[in-house]
């Protein structure tokens, strides 16, 4: 992706991307986590514009990512793989050595194909179906 630029944001930049792609009937003010301001975000810019935003969360060399989410109308372009891969990247010079998050089961077979690997059984949450994804990096 020519025109994709990835960089770390601010936490409240993330706020209107998760809500226009994971939650648009939730308000604004419910986007934010509690641990947000200790986290580290990044931005995807597609065309000058944020499209994409994921939140990473590290514990020594454990790193978790939260609400990965690119804009519905920019789905399929490829954006989301790129925004994975710098945080793959990311994670490499900060000495992670595993990267993990709760995917949604529809989308595992994105987080599959980039080479994460499933760890434990599917459960509920808000009536979504999630599992555990894994990568080594």
């Amino acid at each position: 992706m020519m025109d994709a630029v990835v960089e770390q944001i601010f936490p409240t930049l993330t706020w209107r991307i998760r809500k226009l792609a994971m939650y648009p009937d939730k308000e604004i003010i419910d986007m934010e986590l509690p641990d947000d301001f200790d986290g580290i975000h990044f931005g995807l810019y597609y065309q000058h514009e944020l499209t994409g935003v994921v939140s990473l969360f590290m514990q020594g060399n454990i790193a978790q990512f939260r609400k990965m989410a690119i804009l519905p109308g920019a789905q399929g372009k490829g954006l989301g793989k790129q925004l994975l891969e710098y945080l793959i990247d990311y994670c490499k010079t900060q000495g992670i050595n595993t990267l993990w998050c709760n995917a949604r089961t529809i989308a595992i077979g994105f987080y599959t194909k980039i080479g994460f690997v499933v760890k434990g059984k599917p459960y509920l949450r808000n009536q979504i179906e999630y599992i555990r994804a894994e990568i080594t990096v």
